[in-house]
């Protein structure tokens, strides 16, 4: 587990905690707590690290909250995904204080399918890779960053979409991957690197 804290010059710095005693839910729990209004979660990290899976024990601590994917934004045709549909059909109404309101999109298909309503007032946990980007401009109230090695991503990915779906993996989207962190180094930047029990 890594926490990740500020400097005294304001920059976020991560600082190791070898005792496992903090989990991802409680510390976004407590962060959140005596909060109103819309908060944000995000949770990223690389494909296959376990993000989907976080953020939905994360939505049920968090009465009312809504899961946003950032799978929903992705197309066969576009590299990475489609941020600037983010902000326009989610992000700016929330802002507005407004309902988001997107469709979702089915990636083996490339077309559209259906759509969904964002509320505002409620916890959004925003999950997916570069789901954190500094593009996007969300002022996050909680952010985490999940740490699994290289090799155990591989597998997970080759398990869950098959081996038809290594080529893309392996020449698109762990590259791009890698491109976002060295670019950004969100790790650095987080509230939480955390790294899952099952990936030691």
């Amino acid at each position: 587990m890594t926490l990740a804290r500020p400097s005294s010059t304001g920059t976020v710095r991560s600082v190791v905690d070898l005792s496992d005693e903090v989990d991802p839910v409680a510390a976004v729990v407590a962060a959140l707590r005596g909060r109103g209004g819309t908060c944000w979660i995000g949770i990223d990290g690389k494909g296959a690290t376990g993000k989907t899976m976080l953020a939905a024990r994360i939505a049920a601590a968090l009465p009312g909250s809504v899961v946003v994917h950032i799978d929903d934004f992705a197309r066969p045709d576009v590299r990475g995904w489609e941020r600037d549909r983010f902000v326009h059909q989610i992000l700016r109404p929330l802002l507005a204080g407004r309902p988001g309101r997107y469709q979702r999109w089915d990636f083996f298909r490339n077309v559209g399918a259906e759509w969904r309503t964002v509320p505002t007032g409620v916890p959004v946990v925003v999950e997916g890779v570069s789901s954190t980007d500094v593009r996007l401009g969300v002022p996050w109230d909680f952010t985490i960053w999940i740490e699994v090695p290289y090799q155990i991503r591989l597998a997970r990915a080759r398990e869950r979409d098959g081996p038809e779906m290594m080529e893309r993996w392996l020449t698109d989207w762990m590259p791009s991957e890698d491109a976002y962190e060295q670019e950004q180094r969100p790790q650095d930047r987080v509230d939480l690197v955390y790294r899952p029990p099952w990936a030691v």
